[in-house]
């Protein structure tokens, strides 16, 4: 069988489009599926230093039979919270700012939520402190 420069052209002309063609999807697919990702991971590792450092939080209490406030320092390295003083502070960052911790030192033990934006955050504390049930708000700025 022989073949001629009419059918090797005629093949260019389909083989090459419909492989460009499917190269073309391909990269499309790719793109939809990998774009979102990368773009979201760019977010998550841009995110996740923006609040790193040490937060000086100050809780207040407002029911309960605990002291009026109490201050601590807390550290944060990309989305984890961690006690920079005494007791046993774990927690989190979450998207745009909004950070969750548990505070234990002795039998005292604390949750607390709210949210962090640029070098300040406030939010509500509920605990049991010296076994008293006590609650409030916290303030934390960075330095």
């Amino acid at each position: 069988m022989t073949i001629s420069a009419r059918q090797i052209a005629s093949f260019t002309h389909f083989a090459f489009p419909r492989i460009s063609r499917r190269l073309a999807v391909a990269a499309a697919l790719a793109a939809l599926v990998a774009g979102p990702g990368a773009a979201n991971a760019r977010r998550s590792a841009e995110a996740a230093g923006a609040y790193d450092g040490t937060w000086n939080v100050t809780f207040y209490t407002q029911a309960g039979n605990c002291s009026p406030s109490n201050s601590a320092p807390f550290a944060v390295s990309g989305r984890r919270v961690s006690s920079a003083g005494g007791g046993k502070v774990t927690g989190g960052i979450g998207r745009g700012g909004a950070v969750s911790v548990r505070i234990s030192l002795g039998l005292s033990v604390a949750n607390g939520s709210g949210r962090l934006a640029g070098n300040s955050g406030s939010g509500r504390w509920s605990g049991i402190i010296s076994g008293d049930r006590c609650s409030g708000s916290w303030q934390a700025t960075r330095g």
